[in-house]
């Protein structure tokens, strides 16, 4: 293994071994917005603080960027085509999924998700051509089956966790 300076495509290939689950965020707006997106994780605990980052070419960009409010909704292993639903460009992707209704201030809610955080946006950070949203959670919800798992994102493809005996 040969340390190199880290360019664009050693930064790609390196960000690929990194597995993450697979998450759709959405805002409320006219339209909503929703996203697929691997960049979600918790910050803190005290007090309790998720991020995720948005790129600011993206379609959903506007609507996160004015709302107050926020849903993650962490994805189960049989949830890939909403996941591929929510990342397809050029589509109505509400009408597509079809399966979610408004929440508290009209945040889009996805039903049958592993894990649903409405949460309320607290700070936008500026990271390079990405925004860092910093979000605090206020409503939170899971799946009943605690054997469900989550998808996961891994080598460019999606996969899926085996558990353990």
């Amino acid at each position: 293994m040969g340390a190199a300076p880290v360019v664009t495509d050693l930064f790609r290939q390196l960000l690929r071994r990194h597995a993450a689950a697979v998450v759709v965020i959405t805002a409320p707006g006219q339209p909503p917005a929703g996203f697929t997106a691997t960049s979600f994780t918790s910050v803190s605990l005290d007090p309790p603080l998720v991020s995720f980052c948005l790129a600011h070419t993206a379609s959903a960009w506007p609507a996160v960027a004015a709302a107050d409010l926020v849903a993650v909704h962490v994805l189960t292993q049989e949830q890939e085509h909403v996941a591929r639903t929510f990342s397809t460009r050029g589509i109505d992707r509400f009408a597509t999924h079809g399966a979610w209704r408004p929440g508290p201030e009209g945040v889009p809610l996805l039903d049958g998700v592993l894990a649903r955080i409405v949460c309320r946006v607290v700070r936008r950070v500026e990271a390079g051509d990405h925004s860092i949203v910093l979000a605090a959670p206020e409503i939170g919800e899971h799946h009943d089956d605690l054997g469900a798992t989550p998808l996961v994102y891994h080598d460019g493809h999606y996969a899926h966790l085996r558990r353990a005996a």
